[in-house]
């Protein structure tokens, strides 16, 4: 039965909302050298693996998802964020164009709502703070139930250090005994929203009549073409595949889900792919796996989502050895693509689906997109190519906001040190995933912007620059 808010669950949403809103009319009044300071420290408290590690183990204890090991890695995503909010302005003046007159002031967005979802119970809280308080925003963080004590024990730590630097505790807070009704109180009552999880999260924060960001489901999806056709190139794609697939036991939306694999280098590929950790399933295991991770009518299951292969072999019925860092299956061809073929929606778990496209890349790209109308619309795709017309051809109708070429998935769609990316753990899909944006959640969504322009000399182009061939007499009467 649904929890039912009550008049004192109200209150206490109502007070945390008055709180928040002290604390940004105090925070309002830093300035650039104020904010950017304590964004240092905030930082290098939360990267502190003395604080770092435990808390991810501790995450994973509470939510039975994920990798203690590879968790701890996600700590490199603060920092990135710190990076880039410390090489940009966020107070007074942020940007000048002088060709247009025009010059930008940055302003606080108010109080945001963050719903964090329970595969980044530290992350998510981490570095939202960091971009909120570059912006001079507040933050009330919403956590997952199943992850509750592990983002209010990050965010207790945050406004720790808040205090001792002089600032106000309540720039962030969070709900100790989160609900559905409670999140939904929330909502109503801030200026802002960012959702990072699922798809019904996300509905319920659209549905608020609050501005909101949010993220959309993924179902990653690498062409590996014929250009990768060395031992030196199929072992990069191999291993950073591994990286990909592997990360936080495949929680992630952007870990590899799927490889589209030309004929001629596909046993070649998939040797490597084994010498890089992967086991290749057998018609009957794989059968096995997929009776595990999917109901019969294609709903995942939820107890084979960001666990191990030896955990996601032995519920399926089979044994792999303790070397395998991922399972894999043969997905077939373009005919065994579809919501019927369940190796062909989004995992989220260690287990990786192979398919083999034959001649033209166009046949990839048909299978890249046939996939996509599966799920994962709008989220990313990736591509191992040194054929520039092929990366293009790609990028031209990949129905995604994010397209890595020659890179992990996971690492590089959400920012890194390896690309230009913007950081994040919030990624936004467009209207192919039902966002409103399409592009990484980072500091300038956080910022509300004043334009201030000046006047410029009269400039309107003739009738004939303007409409060509169409331009007629009469366009220029009253």
């Amino acid at each position: 039965m649904a929890h039912e808010v009550t008049q004192e669950e109200i209150q206490m949403i109502e007070e945390m909302v008055a709180r928040a809103r002290v604390a940004a009319d105090v925070i309002a009044t830093y300035d650039q050298a104020r904010v950017d300071k304590l964004i240092q420290a905030v930082g290098a408290a939360v990267v502190n693996m003395k604080v770092w590690a435990p808390i991810c183990d501790e995450a994973v204890d509470e939510t039975a998802l994920g990798d203690k090991v590879t968790k701890r890695n996600k700590r490199n995503k603060i920092k990135l964020i710190l990076r880039d909010c410390l090489r940009a302005k966020s107070v007074g003046i942020i940007e000048e164009i002088p060709e247009k007159n025009i010059v930008k002031y940055a302003k606080p967005v108010g109080v945001i709502a963050s719903l964090v979802p329970t595969t980044n119970p530290c992350l998510t809280p981490a570095g939202q703070i960091l971009y909120a308080i570059k912006a001079r925003d507040v933050i009330i963080c919403s956590p997952h139930p199943r992850a509750k004590n592990t983002t209010n024990k990050c965010i207790n730590i945050i406004r720790e250090v808040l205090v001792r630097e002089g600032a106000p505790a309540d720039i962030i807070q969070g709900i100790e005994k989160p609900s559905i009704a409670l999140t939904a109180e929330l909502m109503k009552r801030a200026d802002l929203i960012i959702a990072t999880g699922g798809r019904p999260m996300v509905k319920a924060a659209y549905s608020q009549g609050v501005p909101a960001y949010g993220s959309g489901a993924g179902n990653a999806t690498v062409i590996i073409d014929d250009t990768c056709n060395t031992p030196e190139y199929q072992a990069e794609a191999a291993e950073n595949t591994r990286i990909s697939k592997t990360s936080d036991f495949g929680s992630g939306c952007s870990c590899d889900g799927n490889l589209v694999i030309h004929e001629s280098i596909y046993d070649a590929f998939v040797e490597q792919l084994k010498a890089h950790g992967g086991y290749l399933c057998n018609d009957e295991e794989a059968e096995k796996v997929k009776k595990v991770m999917w109901d019969e009518t294609g709903h995942r299951l939820p107890n084979t989502v960001a666990i191990s292969p030896q955990k996601l072999a032995l519920t399926a019925g089979f044994e792999v050895s303790d070397d395998v860092k991922f399972l894999m299956v043969t997905g077939g061809g373009f005919d065994e693509i579809g919501k019927e073929f369940f190796f062909s929606t989004e995992k989220l778990t260690t287990m990786l689906a192979l398919f083999k496209y034959k001649g033209e890349f166009q046949n990839a790209i048909d299978m890249v997109l046939k996939i996509f109308n599966v799920g994962g619309k709008g989220h990313s795709c990736g591509i191992y190519s040194w054929d520039d017309s092929h990366i293009h051809r790609l990028a031209m109708v990949a129905p995604v906001s994010r397209m890595m070429v020659r890179q992990p998935n996971n690492r590089g769609n959400s920012g890194s040190a390896w690309n230009g990316m913007p950081p994040t753990s919030s990624m936004g899909c467009g209207t192919w995933g039902g966002n409103i944006v399409s592009e990484n959640i980072s500091l300038k969504h956080y910022m509300n912007t004043t334009w201030v322009s000046r006047p410029l000399p009269y400039d309107m182009p003739s009738n004939e620059e303007l409409f060509g061939e169409f331009a007629v007499e009469g366009m220029d009467e009253e």
